[in-house]
């Protein structure tokens, strides 16, 4: 037998293994789909109130001014027919090359295919041609307020970017090019990364970002030393091992969001704000949540600060004998953080020395990107979920999350992950993105409802635990940082909320970069900068136009700041007392536990 006929051989068995792989795969695949719960349409799209609306003012605009609707056409139109005689005119040269293409670079159309390949860069220019031509007609259209335009631009952008050519086989040389060097078997394995998602996710579709197997919290990742010294139903308060002879007598506590698990501020050691914080010389309390299931359904933001906020101030008071605190409250938990200030100061409660804010929002007129998933439609349909599930369960956040950046963390991973058949990457970031927890029916409904819809604790007017609670009442030393391109927590929105505050004592920074990066940005790196102004100007865009920009991290001027709110230095701290002995070992037994669901 000659070589050629043993290479011929060895295709032909791969070729037949690879067609039962894909018979296999696709019975699997519908099966899921067969027995797929499906999602309640009003958490899938807009309502039909916006669709009508959002219609009928189009109509209307054009039948009022039609010859805008003329302009884009012909503009359409001249467009696409000059891209095809060009095309045509390269081909009748006798040259199989597309014609010069001179139009603005998009990392999506990175392969050398989409600029010389006749074929995929007239695919890609027709998309391109289709896409500018949508945008510019939605621009033009008058009628409709300020939100509901957001929201139409918002949602239209989504259908652009899913019908991509990147985003289709047929029209996707990557992929293609993939496909015939592993002779067909990047397709197999796409489609076994396909099945598993879905598998994953009970037929829901929602992209695994990263290679969790590289990762395990409390061995790779979340391992700065420390104890549980205290658990309760909401909480474990993890005490950190001090690295310094002597400390700050104020101790830190730092309140992170229950939406994610804490550990995004102790991924490795040399990006760990926990262990740079320890470093630093105080004595670091860290919250870790729970991560709630559907016995959790009544748990309200009152339950969160009881026995959340003030539970963990208590036992931090007890085990240093300090009479104070510092705290930070991170995102939603700075939110809250802020409701339990102005609880405190209802109380007469004088336990918190300072308070540091990341990223958080106060004042929701201005609800920025996520804005458009926050009327009625949609938030009528979570609150539908979680009164039928007891929570809102991490896949809906996640998903959220992801249609904000839809190239990046829906199409783009599909891609590499379906269409080129490769593994994710091992990404400590990522794996903690994809490790999000579900939210208590209750609070999330508050959550929605009173702060973010009706905007009532900065409107002076939120009742929380017999109480009415305004942003006025918060007038403790605080200093908040906000990041300059956060899609999440605008730092205008921040500003604006900040500002309202009652605290005459009050600092605020703009960190470079999002709500992730801006905020973990050790000094080592020399990555990110910071804006800061000691002014507070009633406009946010003032603010920025006399703040000064600052080389590096903001780490360093918040230590300078926060070490002069936390008292003389004493010797190191034991971790606990002896009313507070171990419990676990950091980073705990709450950041692991699945809930029953």
């Amino acid at each position: 037998m000659t070589t050629d006929q043993v290479d011929k051989g060895q295709e032909l068995s791969e070729l037949n293994n690879n067609l039962a792989r894909i018979e296999e795969l696709s019975k699997r695949l519908a099966n899921i789909m067969a027995h797929r719960k499906p999602v309640r349409p009003s958490l899938q799209a807009p309502g039909q109130e916006f669709y009508v609306k959002a219609a009928g003012t189009i109509w209307a605009d054009m039948m009022a001014n039609p010859s805008k609707m003329f302009e884009h056409q012909v503009a359409y139109w001249g467009k696409t027919l000059e891209h095809a005689m060009e095309a045509q005119a390269a081909l009748a040269a006798g040259e199989f090359k597309a014609p010069e293409d001179s139009g603005p670079k998009d990392r999506r159309f990175s392969n050398p295919l989409w600029d010389s390949h006749p074929y995929y860069n007239y695919v890609k220019q027709q998309y391109l041609i289709s896409s500018q031509t949508i945008e510019e007609a939605l621009k033009d259209v008058e009628g409709l307020d300020p939100e509901d335009t957001k929201r139409m631009e918002f949602f239209t952008q989504q259908i652009i970017d899913m019908m991509s050519p990147t985003n289709f086989l047929a029209t996707n040389p990557d992929a293609m090019e993939r496909a015939v060097e592993t002779n067909g078997q990047s397709l197999v394995k796409g489609l076994e990364n396909l099945v598993a998602d879905l598998e994953a996710n009970d037929g829901e579709l929602l992209v695994k970002l990263v290679d969790d197997s590289a990762f395990e919290v409390g061995k790779n990742i979340a391992t700065t030393p420390g104890q549980v010294v205290y658990r309760n139903r909401m909480l474990e308060l993890i005490q950190y091992t001090p690295t310094t002879e002597k400390v700050h007598a104020t101790p830190l506590i730092i309140f992170p969001p229950w939406i994610n698990k804490f550990y995004i501020m102790d991924l490795k050691e040399q990006n760990s704000l926990i262990k740079w914080i320890v470093d630093q010389g105080y004595t670091l309390f860290v919250v870790s949540w729970v991560n709630p299931d559907a016995s959790y359904a009544e748990v309200g933001l009152g339950d969160y600060i009881e026995d959340g906020y003030l539970a963990a101030m208590r036992e931090a008071k007890a085990i240093t004998k300090q009479k104070k605190v510092n705290v930070v409250g991170y995102c939603i938990a700075g939110t809250t953080l802020s409701l339990t200030l102005s609880l405190m100061k209802k109380r007469g409660d004088k336990s918190v020395n300072s308070a540091t804010f990341f990223t958080t929002l106060t004042d929701f007129s201005d609800q920025g990107e996520v804005g458009v998933f926050l009327d009625d439609d949609f938030v009528t349909g979570i609150e539908e979920e979680v009164a039928e599930r007891g929570y809102l369960d991490s896949f809906f956040m996640s998903r959220t999350f992801s249609f904000l950046r839809p190239n990046d963390l829906i199409y783009g991973p599909a891609i590499n992950s379906y269409m080129l058949g490769k593994t994710p990457p091992a990404f400590d970031l990522l794996y903690w993105n994809g490790d999000s927890t579900n939210l208590p029916a209750k609070m999330t409904v508050e959550y929605l409802r009173g702060l973010c819809q009706d905007n009532r604790f900065a409107k002076g007017d939120f009742e929380l635990l017999d109480e009415h609670l305004s942003i006025s009442d918060v007038d403790v030393p605080l200093c908040a940082i906000a990041c300059e391109t956060d899609h999440i927590a605008a730092w205008k929105s921040s500003y604006d909320g900040i500002r309202q505050m009652g605290s005459k004592d009050k600092t605020f920074i703009v960190s470079q970069s999002g709500h992730i990066a801006g905020i973990v940005n050790p000094p080592s790196k020399k990555k990110y900068g910071h804006y800061t102004n000691e002014d507070w100007p009633a406009a946010s865009d003032d603010w920025m136009e006399g703040a000064t920009f600052n080389e590096g991290s903001w780490w360093g001027r918040w230590d300078e700041w926060l070490s002069r709110r936390s008292g003389k230095q004493i010797e190191a701290r034991e971790v606990g007392d002896s009313s507070h002995k171990p419990l676990a070992p950091a980073p705990g037994t709450y950041v692991v536990a699945k809930p029953i669901t």
